[in-house]
Formats: structure tokens, C-alpha cells, sequence
């Protein structure tokens, strides 16, 4: 089933020299495409491939193996966290 993309309602201003702007207007002429679509076509899975990245933890296998023990073993809360529980009770 086809979607509809939304409508582009928000600005994003750019500065581009003279000649930047000749050769994105140049590149989307060679496309088809307008300018806007042009750059929103390549900047965007740039920019998801970024949040993406910085969103995600990998862990070495030892360090997965670790978190597994961890959770299936957790160690005994120690006197700071058990402060720390008892202070988050009482302010709720």
C-alpha cells in the first residue's frame, strides 16, 4: 500500500559559496530533481547512519557475556544505592 510522504512544512537555511550551490543545482539537474530533494535524498541517510551510530552500544563478546552474567546474577546492591532508593521513595 503506497504512503504518502508528509508535506514539507519546515526551513533549513544553508550557505554555499557560488560555486557549491552551481554544482548541488548542476548534480540535481542531473537527477531530475530539485535542489531541496536533491540534497534531502543524500543528506538524510547520512544523517540517520550518524544517529544511528551514536545511538548504539556493541559490546565485545566478553563484555556481552559479562551483562549476561550480570543479569542472571545480579550482585547485592551496595549501602550508597540502597540511599539512593530510599531518597527516590520518599520524594514520590
Amino acid at each position: 500500500m503506497p504512503t504518502t510522504a508528509a508535506p514539507r512544512e519546515e526551513r533549513i537555511e544553508l550557505r554555499a559559496t557560488r560555486e557549491e550551490k552551481r554544482l548541488l543545482t548542476a548534480a540535481a539537474a542531473h537527477e531530475r530533481l530539485d535542489l531541496t530533494s536533491f540534497v534531502m535524498r543524500n543528506a538524510l541517510p547520512a544523517a540517520r547512519a550518524v544517529v544511528e551510530q551514536a545511538e548504539r552500544i556493541v559490546l565485545s563478546r566478553r563484555d556481552s557475556e559479562r551483562v549476561l552474567a550480570l543479569l542472571e546474577k545480579p550482585p547485592a546492591p551496595t549501602p550508597a544505592l540502597m540511599e539512593a532508593a530510599r531518597r527516590r521513595a520518599a520524594r514520590t
